[in-house]
Parts: structure tokens; sequence; C-alpha cells
């Protein structure tokens, strides 16, 4: 029925569990992916898109690497986006809309094609574990599954109940049980669990509502795509999303249930998305909001269904109902099944290492919203890590960790690691201070080589990258070299309002102007000609225009990276002692000894440990 002994056991088949199966399985290691349903494999629980703002530059990081995620939503996009276009390109977010059923479909044949991966079907319902080090898992059934190591991406199924207004049950998602046993046996081992809570909008019927009276919402006009490698291709057709908006008689009905709401009256205590709001939750704290923006998503390219981002609730059903039928284009609208909100046990992420791995058990690791995150792509990311770092182990060689210079993953898990989260936690490009170096456009130069080099990403990606990186910087040095003249350029600059050029001067110079954009580079004949003749496609050609226009602050940053990396480097021994030191506060100590950093910069990051306790550190490691 199973192998004797599996290199990695994966439980749950999220984005999280997906990504950490086919990460391990094809590092060479032999994989157990475990689901209570295998026809709900990576199943969109809550909207129908991938990426967005910093989430699209995380499905790149996990697409560069070798992961799956980028090529399934390629390849089950309706739509595509480049978000902020209007700001520099650290900003720059993709984002699809994705066929739900193709999504799951897609994954699955992905998954299925992949070798040393099996599949099996039933709850997990415990962890076997002897001296401190993890042995296996333990079905419902009463089966032993034996493992070297286990990941457990178990998403919002842990002791799962869903609330509608005063109706609640017990359930990991709409139509499926929630997972009972875990939370209980890591308990027994020391673990610390809390509570968060996450919701989800109605889903409608598109055929009742009336788009007349919605804005249209297109996808690009160039469509691009999320995955490197050359098995995907741009969108050829789109579907468009919609908006409408909430009023003030919307938010009168909605409020007529606040007394039924489980978010106020008590019945759910725990935590919710601060960046993700319910609908009830916004008119509340936002009261001076005279309206809010509905996103109307199609599903799919021929189902009906449509999701209401924007109107997450608990409400009871009838409020729901009433308050949505009041929105423009909603006045007829039928129901495919309501809102509801959710809340699960997660497991504060402080008692992780880096790699993801537990503290109190060797050999198990955790990824996605058992450690208090919220998002397909924060899930993926870490459930690829875990993945990696499993294998890894299993065949006793150096773990992966990401630094906060290299990518938006890094960042992320060492903000949960190093400040925890107490409510459930979301990626933006806010949060990483190098957001310059670590753009969607350069994940493959910054990560595809480290995917090659642990045996994830193949050779092919490496090629490709290598090529596209020597294009670019050969074109760079194109501009630096090329000089242009004031009869060339001056009709260009007029006509884009830049200062006239009165002698000749490089291209470089003349590109990096903040008047300039790709359009207008293209506008010369000498560029146009370099294009053409060393065949360069869009992709070269906006990497070496970002080269040139933002090389001043792609400088400035990776010299404050190097400078910050010092302190990376001085590793704090894994067994000290940070009671010994006298000269650093009682609160810092607690958060040390807690948190037992592995590096001087992550101690320095961690709340509570101020400027002075990290000099006195600096000191003890003979810095």
């Amino acid at each position: 029925m199973f192998l004797n002994q599996y290199d990695v056991i994966v439980v749950g088949a999220g984005h999280a569990g997906c990504e950490a199966a086919a990460a391990a399985a094809n590092m060479g290691c032999s994989t157990l992916l475990v689901t209570m349903n295998l026809q709900n494999i990576a199943q969109m629980s809550c909207n129908p898109a991938m990426g967005g703002i910093a989430k699209g530059q995380i499905v790149r990081e996990i697409d560069a690497l070798g992961g799956y995620s980028g090529i399934v939503s390629d390849r089950t996009a309706i739509q595509f986006k480049m978000l902020n276009k209007s700001k520099g390109p650290a900003m720059w977010s993709p984002r699809v809309q994705s066929d739900r059923m193709k999504f799951a479909e897609e994954w699955r044949n992905m998954l299925e094609a992949t070798p040393n991966l099996d599949f099996y079907q039933e709850m997990v319902s415990g962890i076997l574990s002897e001296n401190g080090k993890i042995v296996g898992v333990r079905t419902s059934l009463g089966i032993e599954i034996k493992g070297k190591t286990v990941v457990l991406t178990n998403g919002t199924f842990l002791n799962g109940l869903i609330h509608i207004g005063d109706k609640q049950f017990g359930g990991g998602r709409a139509g499926e049980s929630a997972s009972f046993g875990i939370t209980e046996d890591l308990a027994k081992l020391g673990f610390e669990s809390g509570r968060m809570k996450t919701g989800t909008p109605p889903r409608v019927d598109g055929r009742s509502l009336d788009f007349s009276k919605m804005e249209e919402q297109p996808g690009d006009v160039k469509p691009e795509k999320f995955s490197y490698s050359n098995v995907t291709s741009p969108l050829t057709t789109q579907r468009s999303c919609w908006m409408s908006y909430t009023s003030l008689q919307v938010h009168d009905i909605l409020r007529e249930g606040f007394d039924r709401s489980p978010m106020f009256n008590g019945r759910i205590q725990s935590i919710g998305p601060r960046y993700c709001p319910s609908i009830e939750d916004k008119i509340n704290r936002f009261a001076d909001k005279e309206r809010h923006q509905l996103f109307v998503e199609p599903e799919g390219w021929t189902t009906c269904e449509y999701y209401i981002n924007g109107f997450s609730t608990s409400l009871p059903e009838d409020v729901q109902f009433k308050a949505l039928r009041s929105v423009a284009g909603f006045e007829n609208v039928k129901f495919f099944r309501p809102g509801y909100a959710i809340e699960y046990d997660y497991f504060p992420p402080t008692q992780l290492q880096h790699t993801l791995e537990t503290k109190l058990i060797d050999g198990l690791y955790f990824a996605g919203q058992i450690n208090g995150t919220t998002g397909y792509e924060e899930a993926a990311s870490q459930g690829l890590m875990a993945g990696i770092n499993a294998a890894l182990k299993v065949q006793e060689k150096a773990p992966f960790v990401l630094k906060r210079d290299e990518a938006y993953i890094g960042v992320l898990i060492d903000d949960l690691i190093t400040k925890g989260t107490e409510e459930p936690y979301r990626m933006f490009t806010s949060r990483a201070e190098y957001r310059t170096l670590l753009r969607q456009d350069n994940a493959d130069f910054r990560l595809t080589p480290k995917g090659y080099e642990i045996g994830l990403a193949k050779e092919d990606r490496l090629r490709r990258m290598e090529e596209k990186l020597s294009k670019s910087e050969a074109m760079v040095t194109f501009f630096r070299e090329t000089s242009l003249k004031p009869e060339e350029a001056n009709p260009i600059l007029e006509a884009k309002g830049s200062s006239l050029m009165s002698q000749p001067d490089k291209m470089f110079k003349v590109f990096s102007r903040p008047q300039l954009d790709l359009e207008d580079f293209i506008k010369f004949k000498k560029v146009a000609t370099y294009i053409e003749e060393n065949h360069l496609d869009q992709e070269i050609v906006e990497q070496a225009e970002i080269q040139v226009k933002y090389s001043g602050y792609i400088e400035k940053e990776k010299s404050h990276a190097d400078k910050l990396t010092r302190l990376e480097d001085v590793i704090i021994p894994e067994n000290f002692n940070f009671d010994k030191i006298q000269s650093i506060s009682i609160e810092a100590k607690q958060k040390l000894n807690k948190i037992r950093p592995r590096t001087i910069a992550q101690a320095s990051r961690i709340s509570g440990v101020s400027p002075s306790d990290v000099s006195v550190l600096l000191i003890y490691m003979g810095r």
C-alpha cells in the first residue's frame, strides 16, 4: 500500500502542499502527498486569481526556483494585468484571473506527471515522533505511515469552524469537513497554538447580473505571463472583470444584521486579516466612507459563477442577499452560495527555524496558513521552501535559506520567524527594504542559479536565464558606448518636454531621463536597428531599460544590502546562553531565548531587541 518509509510526507494538498510535494519529488526524494479529498487538490478556496501587489513577485520567484505555480497560473489564466505600471519597476506586480476549475485540474495533472510522488486520500489525525524526531504520521483509520521528514500544510482545516450569522458548524472549507487530532498531538509535544480567522464573499450567478451598470475592467492590451520558462505563452484572448460600489443604503442594510454577526456578538474571538477585512468590518471601521469598491470576477472561461471581491462577510445569509441586491447591477442577483467566516488553529511561526523546520521536533516542517499567513502565494512559497529543505535534510545537504535582499520569500520567512504574527500575515512591497533589487522582472537572475544548484530548476531554465542576462547586459553596454547627436535626439526630447541637447552625449545618459520610456527608446533608429539585428524580445529590452533608468537606485540599494549582510555573517552559536549577558535588557533576553536567532542581523530585527543590545551581542561574538 505504501513504501516502508518515505523520504518526505506532505500533509495537505493546497497551494503549500502541492509546491512542497513537487519540490521534494523533483529533487529525487520518495514523496507522499496525503489529503482528505484528492478531488480538491490546489483548490482556490477564495478568489480565483494569482499574483497582485508583492504576491506577483512571489509567484515569479517560485517559478524562477523551479516551482509549478507560475506555469499553472499561465496555463489557466483568463486575464493578465501588470499592476502599478504608473509607478517605478520595483512596484510592478503581475496578476492573473484564473479559471478556478482548470487551475486545480492543471495542478493535479502536473503532480501526477511528477516522478517519485505518491498520493493517498485520508485525514491525517496525528504525527509520530520518537526522542524529539519525526518518524511519520497516523491517519484516521489508524494507519501509520513512516517518513524521514513530514511537512504540515493544513491550511484552514485544523479544528476549522465556519460561521454564517448565528449559525456555526465544523468545516475546513465550504462543503468539506475540518481536520482533527494534529493540534492536540502538537500541543502534547509542547507546541504553542492560537486561533485565526479569515473569510470569503458570496458566489453569484452571472446570468442574474446587469453588467451595463458596472465599470468594465479589461486585461492588459499586451498581456505578459508569469513563467520565465518557454512552456507557456501569453494570453491571446481575455475575459473582463467588472467593478461596482456599495452605497449608504447598502451599509444601512448590512448594519441591520450586526446583532446577528459573529464578528460583533462575540462568537468569533480570533483575529482576521487586517488588509482584507470583511464588508461589515469596513463599514464599521470606516464609517465616514459612503461607498466601497466591489470587483466582480469571473470564475472561469465558461462558467457563469462570479466572485464578489470586496464583499467578504459572515453576516446572516438573508442580510447578505438583501444588501447585495441594493448594489448597482445586482438588483436581481441569485446566489450560488453565501459568504462565510472560518476560524482555525495556527502555530506561531517563532517556533520554527528559517528552513521552516520546527525547533521542537527534528524533521517536522510547517508551511502555509498553519504559520499564520494568508494568501495562495505566501502559502505556495513556504511550501516550496519546506519541501526543498525537507529534501535537503534527507540528502544530508546544507539547508536552503533565502536572505531579505535575495527574495520576497526571504522577507516573508524572516518576518515570520523573527517577528511572529498575531494576525494573518500578508506580503506587501513595503515589507521589503530592498524592493528595488527584488523586482518581478529579475527573479530569474536572482534565483534560477540557486534553484539549479540545489537540483530543482532544470538546466534549460538556467541556460535561458543566462542568455537573457547576457543579451540585456550587452544592450546596456551598447547604450553606454553609443552616442546620440542633438539632431537625432532633440525632436523626441522636445515632444516629451525634456531639455534639449546642445552637444552629443551617450545614450545611457540620455535614456536615464525620467521623461523617456521604452516606447521612446525604440523610436531612435540606432536602437531599433540594434534590437532587430540581435533578435531581442520585449523582455530583454525592458530589462535593459530598467538597468539604465534605475542604475543609481539599484547600486545604492546593493551597497546598503552589502553593509547589512556583514551582520548576517556574524553567526550566533546554536546553544548560546543569552542569560549570561548582564548588559542587555530583560525583554531582549526573553525574546532572544524564545526565537534563538541564527545571526546578529536576525537578532537586530526582533521586536524588543534594541541597537544597544545588538552592540553588546557583537562584543560577545568577538566583533
